[in-house]
């Protein structure tokens, strides 16, 4: 699975965006340097009832960013994905 498509599993599931839930993070304290993926996990299982693969998709953005490694752009793998920059504002307005 891409990570696109793991966000946008992740809106399905919640119901919000993952730039919603990247920015709750933010509120919580949840996007510093010294915190840990699994306080993040923690508290996206609790709240969303999210597994491990999917907050993990969500942590790799709440602490890099929407950017991800080009080597995962236009290869034939599991974990393709179209671009290098995730969309993070909902399925309903990404650009085709």
């Amino acid at each position: 699975m891409s990570f696109q498509a793991y966000l946008d599993a992740i809106e399905d599931k919640t119901g919000r965006t993952p730039r919603e839930l990247v920015e709750e993070a933010r509120a919580r304290g949840l996007d510093g340097a010294d915190v840990k993926a699994g306080a993040i996990v923690a508290w996206l299982a609790e709240d969303y009832g999210l597994g491990r693969g999917h907050a993990m998709a969500l942590v790799h953005v709440i602490k890099k960013g929407p950017q991800i490694d080009a080597k995962h752009v236009g290869t034939t793998g599991s974990h393709r994905d179209e671009s290098d920059t995730l969309w993070l504002d909902g399925r309903a307005t990404r650009p085709s």
